[in-house]
C-alpha cells in the first residue's frame, strides 16, 4: 500500500494584479517581468485572506474526492503566513470546515511546503497511525513584500491549492527531502525581534529578502538532480513520466531544468504566468488545474519538485 492523492482543489483572489498595474505604481514594465520570469499577472488578495483562501480550496478538493470533512482524520498546512502566529492555519481550516476527527498542524518549508506535507502525511499513513488525509499550500505573500522593492515584489502572489490522500495501492512511488540552512539567508524574512523587560527593541515589520542570483543557481543544481534520483530509486526512467510539475518560480528555471534532463517543455505545465510565484502553493494550485482540465488520467506519471526558502526542496513521483 501506498499513499494516492484522490481529489484536488484550489483558491485564487478574485482580484487580478497585471504587470501594466504595477507599472503605474513602480518603476516596471511588462516587458522587463514576463521575459525575465515568465509572469504576466498574479492573483492579490483583498478582502481574503490565509485561512479563507485554505477552506475554499479545501472544501473543492473534498468534493472532487467524494469525501466529508469529517472523514477526515490529519490535515496538513504548508504555508509560512498563516493569519496567526497561533492558532495554526490548519487548526483554523479544521474549526472551519468541520473536520472534528482531524489532527492539524502546519509545516514551515516555505516553497517545498506541499511536498513536505505530503511526505510526512505519507509517512503517518504508511504507519498505519491515519488512514487519509488533507493537505494544503497556501500563502499569503503580497502582506510580507516590499512594494518599493520592485526586484521581488513582482514575482509573487497569492493563493491556495488542497488534496486528499489515502492509503491505496497505487499512487505515491518515491520521494526525497533535503535541507541546507547553510544557505537560508539567501531568501528571508524575519519574524519580531526580542522585546520584553529586559531589551527595548521598536516592533517594525520586515519584508521578504531576495538574492535572486543565489536562489536561481540553487535551483537549476538541485531540482533536476533531486528529480534524478527520485526516478532512479523508483526504477523510472525521465521519458516515462508525463508531467513534471514544478514550483512555479520563474520560466527561466523550468527551462534549465528541462534541458539539463534533456526533456521537451512540453512536458513541463506552468501556471506562473497567470499566478506569479506563490510558494507553497503553486504545486497544488498547478495539479488542480490540470485535474480540472482533463490533462490527468488514471495510471499517468507525475513528478512534484518544491524548491525554495530554507534553502529546502522536496521531489515526489507518483502514479495518478
Amino acid at each position: 500500500m501506498t499513499t494516492k492523492i484522490i481529489g484536488t482543489g484550489s483558491y485564487l483572489p478574485e482580484t487580478i494584479v497585471t504587470n501594466d498595474d504595477l507599472s503605474k505604481i513602480m518603476d516596471t514594465s511588462d516587458e522587463w517581468i514576463s521575459t525575465r520570469t515568465g509572469i504576466k499577472e498574479r492573483h492579490l488578495v483583498k478582502e481574503e485572506n490565509t485561512t479563507f483562501m485554505c477552506v475554499e480550496a479545501a472544501k473543492r478538493a473534498l468534493a472532487n474526492a467524494n469525501m466529508s470533512a469529517e472523514d477526515i482524520e490529519l490535515i496538513i498546512v504548508g504555508t509560512i503566513t498563516g493569519d496567526h502566529v497561533t492558532p495554526s492555519a490548519a487548526c483554523e481550516i479544521q474549526a472551519a470546515i468541520g473536520a472534528k476527527k482531524a489532527v492539524a498542524f502546519d509545516v514551515n518549508a516555505a516553497c517545498s511546503g506541499f511536498l513536505f506535507a505530503l511526505h510526512t502525511a505519507h509517512a503517518y499513513l504508511q504507519a498505519g497511525i491515519y488512514k487519509n488525509a488533507l493537505l494544503l499550500g497556501a500563502e499569503t505573500l503580497s502582506k510580507i513584500m516590499d512594494w518599493s522593492d520592485r526586484s521581488t515584489c513582482v514575482l509573487f502572489g497569492d493563493g491556495a491549492g488542497a488534496a486528499v490522500v489515502c492509503t491505496e495501492e497505487q499512487g505515491l512511488l518515491a520521494f526525497e527531502q533535503g535541507s541546507d540552512g547553510a544557505k537560508g539567508h539567501v531568501l528571508a524574512c524575519r519574524n519580531r525581534v526580542n522585546n520584553n523587560p529586559l531589551v527595548n527593541n521598536p516592533i517594525e515589520l520586515d519584508y521578504v529578502h531576495m538574492d535572486g542570483q543565489e536562489v536561481y543557481k540553487f535551483a537549476v543544481s538541485t531540482v533536476p538532480k533531486s528529480i534524478s534520483r527520485v526516478l532512479e530509486k523508483a526504477g523510472v526512467t525521465a521519458e516515462e513520466v508525463d508531467y513534471y510539475v514544478l514550483h512555479q518560480a520563474n520560466i527561466r528555471i523550468i527551462q534549465s531544468v528541462a534541458k539539463r534532463l534533456k526533456l521537451s517543455e512540453d512536458k513541463f505545465p506552468i501556471s506562473l504566468d497567470h499566478c506569479g510565484n506563490i510558494s507553497a502553493g503553486s504545486v497544488p494550485i498547478l495539479l488542480d488545474e490540470m485535474n480540472r482540465k482533463g490533462m490527468l488520467k488514471r495510471g499517468d506519471k507525475l513528478i512534484l519538485s518544491g524548491f525554495g526558502a530554507g534553502l529546502t526542496w522536496g521531489t515526489a513521483l507518483l502514479e495518478w
